[in-house]
């Protein structure tokens, strides 16, 4: 699933591309998306992230706004050629967005524009306060509250793990028993782990490709996601590989405590 680091690339790249743009025409494929609305001679303010979701804004005071869940990627073509998998289409003078999605979980639609500010994104504004005031106490798997989009916008699995695992951190901890200047090293990994990642477009591990079907590079930045058996590169135990809650968990039970 895209996490923060990819979908803070996709919003980039379209910033970028279509920023003061108009929509000439769209399109729907797949009759799970019906019911968009016509979007024809809209322009599009400027794109956003609000945790995993991409934000178009439009003249009209609403906005387009788009989550990939499981498989989906936006890709840019100037053809209005449907790629393999394509869902939805948006048309501009100069080329096309597809939503490209084999499993069909994405999902698109059009809502009246927020102004609200999100204060658990790490990267565009954290209040840590109120995390420790009402999150931090909780009594659940640190991994899991990592990735509760209600505490910490924007981490999934591949980001929570080699966040813990920097940080000398069990996933397996209640969140309840770190203390402050653990939680401290936690917040800052976390924010290091997710510029990398943006820095890097991303991680290809399986479906993701950024705005022009490239592969992004963090992927050779992993230290425990998917290195299960192998040496840890922090302190030379051996990383292992467990389920949490349906995912798999990657972490060296030798450092991380």
């Amino acid at each position: 699933m895209p996490e923060l680091p990819e979908v803070e690339t996709l919003s980039r790249q379209l910033q970028n591309k279509i920023c003061g743009c108009a929509i000439l025409t769209s399109k729907v494929y797949d009759d799970k998306l019906n019911g968009m609305g016509n979007v024809q001679g809209r322009r599009i303010l400027v794109v956003e992230r609000r945790g995993k979701t991409i934000a178009l804004r439009l003249n009209d005071g609403n906005s387009i706004l788009i989550h990939l869940r499981m498989t989906g990627r936006l890709l840019w073509q100037e053809s209005s050629i449907r790629p393999k998998h394509g869902r939805w289409r948006i048309t501009f003078k100069e080329g096309n967005i597809f939503l490209v999605d084999p499993r069909r979980f994405a999902t698109v639609k059009i809502e009246k524009t927020r102004n609200e500010k999100i204060e658990n994104d790490l990267i565009t504004g954290f209040n840590k306060n109120s995390f420790l005031e009402k999150q931090a106490g909780r009594k659940v798997n640190v991994k899991v509250l990592l990735m509760d989009p209600k505490a910490i916008a924007g981490i999934g699995n591949i980001y929570a793990c080699e966040i813990l695992h920097r940080a000398g951190i069990s996933p397996l901890r209640q969140a309840s028993t770190l203390s402050l200047k653990e939680w401290n090293k936690v917040f800052d990994y976390a924010k290091r782990i997710l510029k990398k990642g943006i820095e890097k477009r991303g991680t290809s591990i399986s479906d993701w490709r950024d705005l022009y079907g490239c592969k992004g590079e963090n992927q050779n930045e992993l230290k425990a996601y998917g290195r299960a058996g192998n040496c840890c590169l922090i302190c030379g135990g051996t990383i292992r590989r467990i389920k949490q809650g349906g995912r798999s968990t990657f972490y060296c039970p030798h450092c991380q405590k």
